[in-house]
C-alpha cells in the first residue's frame, strides 16, 4: 500500500451537550496535531472521550467549536477517516476476503484493481492464510485484524480507535497494539485512540492526552518519546507508564496510594477508566 499523507488535526473550543437540557459533556477542548502523529485520550468514565471521537469521525454533532482535519470541517463520515470500534461488526457469512473488500465494491472499484489492494491489506495485517475462511471461524483476535484491514483497505488519512483491544487477551492485545502502531508509521497516517489501559497508551502513543472532570476538559499533554518498536518490559517504558500513571493520579483525584495497579488487569479494574 502506499504511504498516506496523515493530516493536521484542529479541534478548537469543541462543547458538546447531547440535549439542551443535558449537562455539558465536555466543554472548550483543544486539539492540535501534526499529519501522522498518534494520539491516545485517557481519561475516567464519563469525561467525554468516546464522544470527543465520535465528533472527529463525523458521527455525532458538535454543540459548538471547531473540528478540522486539514482545514476540512468535519460535518459527516468519510473514507478519509475511518473509525474501528471495541466489536468487529463483520459479516459473519463472509470471507475474510469478502468482508476487507465490502467498501471498495460500494465504491465501485474494477475488480482486478479491488482483489490486488484487497490482498496486499489483508498480508499488512498478517491474515494471507486465512483470506478465504469464514470469519465467523476467525478468533477474536483474528476478527480485529479483518477489521482493521477493512479499514485500512479505504488507505485513510486517520484511523480513529474507541477500545477496540478491549475485549481481547492480553496476548492478543499487546500484539495488535504494537502492529497496529507499526502499521501507522509505515503508512503514515494519523492515529486517535481512546483507550481505559495507561500500558496501552504508552506503548501506541506519541502523545497522550489526559481528560478529567465533569464537564471534560484536556488538562495535561504528555509526550510519550519512545524509540519503536516499545516493548513493556523495557525500562524506558515502564518509566514511562510511571510518569502518566502519576500524571493520571493527580488529574483525577486519585491517590496512588489507594492503587494497586500492577498491569492491564489492574488498570481495568481500580481505576475503571472505561466508557466516555
Amino acid at each position: 500500500m502506499e504511504k498516506r499523507n496523515g493530516v493536521h488535526i484542529n479541534i478548537k473550543d469543541l462543547t458538546h451537550r447531547y440535549t439542551a437540557k443535558s449537562p455539558i459533556t465536555f466543554e472548550k477542548v483543544n486539539i492540535e496535531a501534526d499529519p501522522g502523529e498518534a494520539l491516545v485520550i485517557i481519561g475516567r468514565s464519563g469525561c467525554g472521550k468516546s464522544t470527543l471521537l465520535h465528533i472527529l469521525a463525523g458521527l455525532l454533532e458538535k454543540s459548538s467549536g471547531i473540528v478540522r482535519l486539514d482545514e476540512k470541517d468535519v460535518t459527516e463520515p468519510s473514507s478519509h477517516w475511518i473509525m474501528m470500534f471495541q466489536a468487529p461488526h463483520l459479516f459473519p457469512w463472509m470471507t475474510v476476503e469478502q468482508n476487507v473488500g465490502t467498501g471498495l465494491r460500494f465504491a465501485h472499484w474494477p475488480e482486478k484493481k479491488m482483489k490486488k489492494r484487497i490482498a496486499e491489506v489483508i498480508n499488512l495485517v498478517g491474515l494471507d492464510e486465512y483470506a478465504k475462511n469464514n470469519t465467523q471461524d476467525l478468533s477474536g483476535g483474528q476478527q480485529q485484524r479483518v477489521a482493521l484491514a477493512r479499514s485500512l483497505v479505504m488507505e485513510p488519512d486517520l484511523l480513529l480507535l474507541d477500545e477496540p483491544f478491549s475485549a481481547l487477551d492480553a496476548f492478543t492485545r499487546a500484539t495488535l497494539q504494537k502492529d497496529v502502531r507499526a502499521i501507522s508509521k509505515q503508512l503514515e497516517f494519523n492515529l486517535v485512540m481512546v483507550t481505559h489501559d495507561i500500558d496501552e497508551a504508552v506503548i501506541m502513543a506519541d502523545r497522550a492526552l489526559v481528560m478529567a472532570g465533569s464537564p471534560g476538559k484536556i488538562v495535561h499533554d504528555f509526550k510519550v518519546d519512545l524509540d519503536d518498536p516499545r516493548e513493556r518490559q523495557d525500562p524506558k517504558v515502564q518509566a514511562m507508564r510511571a510518569s502518566l500513571m502519576e500524571i493520571f493520579h493527580h488529574a483525577a483525584g486519585v491517590s496512588a496510594d489507594d492503587s494497586n495497579m500492577e498491569g492491564d488487569d489492574a488498570n481495568q479494574s481500580d481505576i475503571e477508566l472505561a466508557g466516555n
